[in-house]
């Protein structure tokens, strides 16, 4: 599972959780911390993407005002052609 920072308290609850590093005054991080930030941000960039594609079509942007019947539905048709789109 990857995550940001803002998601700091779940290494307790799943051990496989991988958060990137954080660097201080006193301990800077080193080249392998960077390197491995860098492979955990560039993974999760994809997700990120297309967590902001679905907030442009306001789905998950605001309330959802319909029937929640075609809530799922209307996700699948949205998430479908965004990964179409890919």
């Amino acid at each position: 599972m990857l995550a940001n920072r803002g998601y700091q308290g779940l290494q307790k609850f799943h051990a496989e959780c991988k958060l990137p590093k954080r660097s201080t005054k006193k301990k800077p991080l080193t080249k392998a911390e960077k390197k491995e930030n860098h492979t955990i941000n560039t993974q999760r960039v994809l997700v990120e993407n297309t967590i902001r594609k679905i907030k442009i079509f306001n789905l998950m942007a605001e309330k959802y005002r319909n029937r929640r019947k075609r809530f799922t539905l209307r996700l699948n048709l949205i998430t479908a052609f965004i990964t179409l789109k890919l």
